[in-house]
């Protein structure tokens, strides 16, 4: 891993993949889970900030990551082949995005390192050229609403339980598709993000980093095993050239 990834994403969160979910191509997730390294003079680093309702301090701003990363590719619509390409480079380990600042508070409370964050991944439709994201809907059915999440104290009571398949949000598209976006791990919801809202072009803007979807804490005592049939960075970076492979 190059230094500069290691002084990035890589120094406070390891990255996880779920590919092709429900059997839909292409519509893959990232999980990034937190290191919980200490750093020198520094402490634990925190994870994935919450709401001020936790009555957190969130750091101040600090700068995104590449272009190529933090916003949507430009241009006409890229063929299979192309978006596996674009995706791969997006994986390199030079080019990785930093986390934002609000991924990074919680200071000193990192929960053992389980701490989630669910990401779309780099190779997902809606970050692809051509794409234009209409709206998000938290509403998942008439009597469940991932807004309506209230968590209070130490040990997050009132959470909502996601299993690994749970739908967190839907996504439509300017061009009629709809996409749904799943958990792809176990645990109590923690945050959702509200931004993405009233701003959806963050999605794709900044996808890693201001555009996550949703917190994920994991049970305790399955926090060694929640990653289990998720794919590595590397599984991943195979998974992309396959399909890079199959398409040419």
């Amino acid at each position: 891993m190059a230094a500069s990834a290691a002084g990035g994403a890589e120094r406070y969160f390891t990255r996880w993949y779920k590919a092709d979910v429900k059997g839909r191509p292409c519509e893959d997730f990232c999980v990034l889970q937190h290191s919980n390294r200490r750093v020198p003079g520094r402490g634990v680093l925190g994870p994935p900030a919450l709401s001020h309702s936790a009555g957190l301090r969130r750091p101040p701003p600090a700068q995104e990551g590449p272009p190529l990363l933090s916003g949507r590719m430009r241009g006409p619509p890229a063929s299979p082949r192309t978006r596996a390409a674009a995706a791969a480079e997006r994986l390199s380990p030079s080019s990785l995005p930093r986390p934002p600042p609000l991924l990074l508070g919680l200071e000193g409370r990192c929960h053992g390192g389980r701490i989630c964050v669910i990401t779309l991944a780099e190779a997902h439709p809606l970050l692809q050229s051509g794409k234009t994201i209409k709206s998000v809907n938290y509403q998942i059915s008439a009597n469940c609403s991932r807004l309506q999440n209230k968590v209070s104290g130490k040990s997050k009571r009132g959470a909502q339980f996601l299993t690994e398949l749970a739908p967190l949000c839907r996504i439509s598209s300017s061009d009629g598709e709809e996409y749904t976006i799943y958990s792809c791990i176990r645990g109590r919801l923690i945050e959702v993000n509200e931004n993405i809202l009233s701003n959806p072009a963050i999605l794709q803007e900044k996808p890693s980093t201001e555009g996550y979807i949703a917190v994920v804490l994991p049970k305790f005592e399955e926090s060694k095993s929640v990653t289990q049939g998720l794919l590595t960075q590397k599984e991943y970076e195979e998974v992309l050239l396959k399909r890079l492979n199959s398409s040419s």
